[in-house]
């Protein structure tokens, strides 16, 4: 009866945080344009394949302007820039979702652990393991992480893995501190409620407190930190394929865009830089926009 009454009220909880009002991102004008710039980069990746060419396909119009056949132009081997860049802002949508998705999966458990444990050796060790993540930028642990995998023909620790997935682990461990530390956080709160001393004096174990019942409560402003990750995600894929380390030509992404672009920009071929660039700074300044609309709505709730 208890394991169906707490069942029961954890379903309750949960569907409570599902149910984010629409108008929690539609109450201001910021959150709307934040809204509607997601809406056009997700139409862009759902387009591509229905107006563009193949992104690989190479014509005979080189370097032309923005037409009614090619909406953002061609590049200097004829190909479709439209096209390209759908396919690129795709592959970037993929590798932030699935970085996010790799790095909650690890950091909240931690997170919840080290919370439920808070000011013991336990918290200690798993807070000072995430401090050495922390204290290495993104960037200098992708090109040691990436440049490495160069060297050894694409192994990491003897495992072979493609060049996206390499950068979806790289992005992935960037994100353990923070998610760890805002669980963490979260955590330390509801050990303190009612309910978690209610569980504990009937006997339910602390497994089934920590991420069974705890974590109900403990997600909602974890998810709210990673959707605003997705916008460091998406330009850190395209930061890294700007450099080199990421996906290599000539598989499209909006960063090794705007690289091969940067030699044509003189040359007067403005669309290739500012349309592929304009794509990636819409998605960004709108998961901005929208996290900071939902972390003002889950504000109150952290403050009670």
């Amino acid at each position: 009866m208890v394991s169906t009454t707490a069942s029961a009220g954890t379903a309750a909880r949960l569907a409570g945080w599902i149910r984010v009002p629409g108008r929690v991102v539609l109450a201001t004008w910021s959150s709307r344009i934040g809204v509607a710039l997601i809406v056009v980069y997700v139409a862009i990746c759902v387009a591509g394949p229905l107006l563009g060419d193949d992104p690989l396909h190479q014509g005979d119009d080189i370097l032309r302007g923005p037409s009614l056949g090619h909406l953002f132009g061609t590049d200097q081997l004829g190909r479709d820039i439209f096209a390209r860049t759908a396919a690129g802002a795709r592959l970037s949508l993929a590798v932030a979702l699935a970085s996010v998705v790799l790095g909650l999966a690890v950091a909240m458990p931690l997170g919840m652990v080290a919370g439920y444990f808070a000011r013991t050796w336990v918290d200690e060790v798993i807070m000072r393991c995430l401090d050495v993540i922390m204290a290495l930028p993104l960037f200098i642990l992708g090109v040691v992480f990436l440049g490495l995998s160069r060297g050894s023909g694409g192994a990491i620790l003897g495992v072979h893995m493609p060049v996206a997935v390499q950068v979806v682990v790289v992005i992935a461990i960037t994100t353990l501190p923070k998610f760890a530390r805002v669980a963490r956080a979260a955590t330390m709160v509801e050990r303190e409620e009612d309910y978690a001393d209610s569980l504990r004096v009937i006997g339910v174990s602390r497994t089934r407190i920590i991420f069974g019942e705890m974590s109900i409560n403990v997600l909602p402003p974890v998810l709210v930190q990673a959707f605003l990750w997705m916008a460091v995600a998406i330009f850190a894929e395209a930061a890294l394929s700007f450099l080199g380390l990421g996906v290599q030509a000539p598989e499209p992404t909006l960063g090794n865009l705007l690289h091969d672009a940067r030699n044509y920009v003189l040359l007067g071929a403005w669309w290739y830089s500012v349309l592929p660039g304009a794509v990636l700074m819409a998605v960004i300044v709108g998961l901005n926009l929208v996290g900071d609309a939902l972390t003002d709505w889950l504000s109150p709730q952290l403050r009670d």
